[in-house]
């Protein structure tokens, strides 16, 4: 078995293999694993290895950042990523968490509707 190869003979690859894959920094890869979303394994050198999964996992963790979730609520859905389905409470947390980003949408958009007012005001001056 080589270095890079865990024991079930599952090939490892390095940080900058799936940063490519992911389309992400490698940056980004230690991010997630400092926020506990990914695992790393080490090579006798230092190097991190993960699983071939890991360009896959990193991309739901792109989608996840993107639809507006923090790492502790990305955490809260990994059972779900092994599970292949989701529970009541994870898809509870996802209700709240869109009620969360909805009341700020509407937040932006009052402030909005207000600066236009201001446009609208200043729009009558010379």
């Amino acid at each position: 078995m080589t270095v890079t190869e865990t024991a079930r003979s599952e090939p490892l690859i390095r940080i900058g293999e799936v940063a490519r894959g992911a389309g992400v920094s490698v940056r980004a890869v230690r991010y997630y694993e400092q926020q506990g979303l990914l695992v790393a394994e080490r090579s006798p050198s230092g190097q991190r290895l993960y699983r071939q999964d890991a360009v896959t996992l990193v991309r739901f963790f792109q989608e996840m950042y993107a639809a507006g979730l923090t790492s502790q609520r990305i955490a809260e859905l990994l059972p779900c990523w092994t599970a292949g389905h989701t529970d009541a409470d994870q898809r509870a947390m996802l209700r709240a968490e869109r009620d969360r980003i909805q009341a700020k949408a509407d937040d932006l958009q009052a402030t909005l509707d207000r600066l236009d007012k201001v446009i609208a005001l200043t729009d009558t001056h010379p």
